[in-house]
C-alpha cells in the first residue's frame, strides 16, 4: 500500500460518519444555521428598525417587533438629505484612510528592523510594541488632549490622524512581524548576493511578497479607525468636522428620546463602505491568516 493510498483511506475512513443526512444535519448544518443566525441576526435588527415607521418602532405590543408592515424610507430620507450625515462619512473616511496610510508607512519599516535586521533585544522590542497597543485608549485620551491642545490642533482632523497612530502602529507593527518571519530567508540573502541594497529588498522582494499581510493589516487599522469614538469625541467640537459615530449620537439622541430610526440608518449605511471593503480583499485576508511563502 503506498502512502497516497493510505492517507486517502484514513480521510475516507474519518468522514465516514457524515454519509447519513441526519448526521450531516446535526454536525454540519445545525451549527452553522446556529452560527449564521448569531452573526446575520444584528445586521437584520439594523436593516428591519431603519426601514420600520416610528409608531412601530415604538408600539411593540401592537406590531411584531421581528417584521415590518408597510416598510418606509423616511428615516434614510432623513438621514442623507435632512443632515450633514454625508459630510460626516467624509470626514470619517479622510481620516481614516490618513491615519492607516501613514501607521501602515511606519509599521513596515519597523516590523522589516525588528524581524530582519536581527538586533540585539530584537524579540523584546517586539513585545514592548505589542505591549503597548494593550494600553486603553480611555487612558492615552487625557494625556493627549493636552498635547493636541498645546500644538493647536484641537477641533482639526489632524487631531485624530495624528493620535490614531498611537494604536495603530503597535498592532499593525505586530501583525506584520508575525507575516514578515514567514517568508524565506534565503529570498533576502540571494537579492544580497547579487547587490541588492536593504531598501530594494524591502521593496522588490519582501513587500510584493506581504500583499496580503499589507492588505489584512490596512483592513484592521482602517476598521478601528472608521469605528474609532473616544478621540473623535474628545478632539473635534464642530458638528461640521465630526466623524459619522460621534455626530450620529450627537444629531439623534435628545436628552432621553432615540431617533431609532435613523441612528440605525446611519449606522447602516456606514457599515457598508466596510462590507465593500471586507468583500473585494477577503482572499487576501484569509492567506494573510494562513501564512506567506513557504520553504
Amino acid at each position: 500500500m503506498t502512502v497516497d493510498t493510505a492517507i486517502k483511506g484514513d480521510t475516507n475512513e474519518g468522514m465516514s460518519y457524515l454519509d447519513t443526512l441526519p448526521r450531516r444535519a446535526v454536525t454540519v448544518f445545525l451549527p452553522l444555521a446556529i452560527i449564521m443566525v448569531v452573526l446575520l441576526f444584528p445586521f437584520y435588527w439594523m436593516v428591519l428598525t431603519a426601514i420600520k415607521p416610528d409608531n412601530q418602532l415604538l408600539d411593540m405590543n401592537t406590531y411584531n417587533p421581528f417584521f415590518v408592515f408597510g416598510p418606509t424610507m423616511a428615516h434614510i430620507n432623513q438621514l442623507l438629505f435632512h443632515s450633514m450625515y454625508p459630510q460626516w462619512l467624509w470626514n470619517t473616511f479622510y481620516v481614516a484612510f490618513a491615519a492607516t496610510t501613514l501607521s501602515m508607512i511606519a509599521s513596515i519599516f519597523a516590523a522589516y528592523a525588528i524581524v530582519r535586521l536581527r538586533f540585539r533585544g530584537a524579540n523584546w522590542v517586539g513585545g514592548a510594541i505589542f505591549l503597548a497597543y494593550l494600553v486603553p485608549p480611555s487612558i492615552l485620551f487625557i494625556p493627549l488632549a493636552s498635547i493636541v491642545v498645546r500644538f493647536g490642533l484641537f477641533n482639526s482632523p489632524l487631531a485624530l490622524i495624528l493620535t490614531y497612530p498611537t494604536f495603530l502602529i503597535p498592532f499593525s507593527t505586530w501583525l506584520l512581524m508575525g507575516y514578515f518571519k514567514t517568508i524565506p530567508f534565503e529570498l533576502e540573502e540571494c537579492a544580497l548576493m547579487d547587490g541588492a541594497s536593504r531598501w530594494q529588498i524591502l521593496t522588490r522582494v519582501i513587500l510584493p511578497l506581504a500583499v496580503p499581510g499589507l492588505i489584512s493589516a490596512g483592513i484592521f487599522s482602517f476598521t478601528l479607525c472608521w469605528n474609532e469614538f473616544i478621540y473623535a469625541l474628545t478632539f473635534i467640537s464642530s458638528e461640521s468636522r465630526k466623524t459619522a459615530p460621534v455626530a450620529l449620537v450627537n444629531a439623534f439622541v435628545d436628552g432621553d428620546v432615540y431617533h431609532w430610526g435613523t441612528l440605525m440608518a446611519g449606522a447602516l449605511c456606514g457599515s457598508l463602505p466596510l462590507v465593500v471593503l471586507y468583500s473585494f480583499f477577503v482572499e487576501y485576508y484569509v492567506s494573510a491568516m494562513t501564512g506567506a511563502v513557504k520553504e
